[in-house]
């Protein structure tokens, strides 16, 4: 058994700073130590895949390390991220996963399943991993085989926590208390005016988005589907990043981007089928949005890359959930005009979000990136400056 300084501290010596996760009694140690410490971050999540694609973007950054904290359990919320983002793009992160069910362990039911594939799913998702140190002297060499796998490859690296191998470690009252953000936010709604076949195109959004969004200063994440691939077509820049997959996930990329670089503005383009398939995320921007961070979401009510399906998205108010999930200011329109406002508009407090309505459909023949997911980070890298050896 290890005490929970021992692993911290190694990490911190080897620029782990950035945690995220959902806890779990194993982890608690861990956890209870960030938390205390101020020159350590710890960013509760809603899901485990949304810290795997929050701590994606820390390594989007090129400049911190993040670990990813979950119970086996949520390994299945994070396949999607682990599979098609942090493997896809080559964005390396420490995953601490722990063992519940480990076969000869007793443990609650719900883990008789999981716990005997663990290992197996993690090779499945060529992840390497190894048992979680529990020898003070090992927390070093292991540590050192992660940040050489993952400088090597660009890719996550996990250590399996058994039962017991961290001592307790005792929460200050108080010390993980989040700023309360939702009271007095507003949602500033307007009669939607247009019918939907008036309503402007993702096209028109887009270009307006282009004219508003510098790129010496401003990071643009595109939403995986047609809004990546129009935002190409319109215009390649080298301050975009087209998602190719992890539905949902623009918005926590885009946190853990905006939290470590200040200094850029941060667009998180989203659509309304990938919103609603991760509003968690709504959540965790809400309490710890920075005023760099930007949401807009391009509601179209369809699915339109499979086949224009229609989305439940008519029946939700978008900027309601914002607003209540302590956003600094909420926009729900299907004025172009406002929009352009909005993405002009001076930093706040806190995160900005705007829902636009638009109609249905794309452009015929629409490209896709000539460029590969991992030419298209590294130029992004490139260009601010903070390429890393991943």
């Amino acid at each position: 058994m290890i005490e929970a300084r021992d692993f911290v501290e190694a990490a911190r010596e080897r620029g782990f700073e950035w945690y995220a996760g959902v806890p779990c009694s194993y982890l608690t140690p861990f956890i209870n130590y960030v938390l205390q410490d101020p020159s350590l971050h710890y960013v509760s999540m809603a899901n485990e895949g949304d810290a795997v694609a929050l701590i994606a973007g820390i390594a989007l950054t090129g400049a911190r390390r993040g670990i990813a904290m979950m119970q086996n359990s949520g390994l299945g919320n994070a396949v999607s991220p682990l599979t098609s983002l942090t493997w896809t793009f080559r964005l390396p992160q420490l995953l601490i996963v722990t063992w519940r069910g480990q076969p000869g362990v007793p443990d609650e039911p719900q883990h008789a399943l999981m716990g005997p594939i663990t290992p197996t799913m993690l090779d499945t998702m060529e992840i390497p991993w190894e048992l979680f140190p529990t020898q003070a002297a090992d927390i070093g060499p292991a540590l050192e085989r992660a940040l050489a796998h993952m400088d090597a490859t660009g890719r996550p690296y996990a250590l399996l926590m058994q039962k017991g191998s961290v001592a307790s470690y005792r929460l200050v009252p108080g010390a993980d208390a989040i700023r309360p953000r939702a009271s007095g936010r507003t949602l500033t709604a307007e009669p939607f005016r247009l019918t939907p076949e008036a309503r402007i195109s993702r096209q028109q959004a887009l270009r307006e988005v282009v004219s508003q969004t510098p790129v010496e200063s401003t990071v643009v994440l595109a939403s995986t589907g047609f809004c990546g691939r129009e935002l190409y077509a319109l215009e390649d820049r080298p301050n975009h990043l087209y998602m190719v997959g992890s539905m949902g996930c623009v918005l926590p990329l885009a946190l853990g981007l905006a939290l470590v670089r200040p200094d850029l503005r941060v667009l998180a383009l989203d659509g309304d089928g990938a919103a609603l398939m991760r509003m968690g995320a709504f959540a965790t921007a809400g309490a710890y949005g920075p005023p760099n961070l930007y949401h807009l979401l391009l509601d179209n009510a369809a699915h339109d890359s499979t086949g224009g399906q229609a989305t439940v998205s008519a029946n939700v108010s978008f900027g309601n959930v914002a607003a209540a999930c302590g956003y600094a200011a909420s926009l729900e329109t299907d004025d172009l005009g406002k929009i352009r406002e909005w993405l002009r508009a001076p930093p706040l407090d806190g995160a900005r979000f705007a829902r636009l309505l638009t109609r249905p459909g794309s452009p015929a023949d629409l490209p896709r990136p000539s460029l590969t997911p991992v030419d298209v980070k590294t130029r992004l890298m490139q260009h601010f400056g903070s390429l890393s050896e991943a």
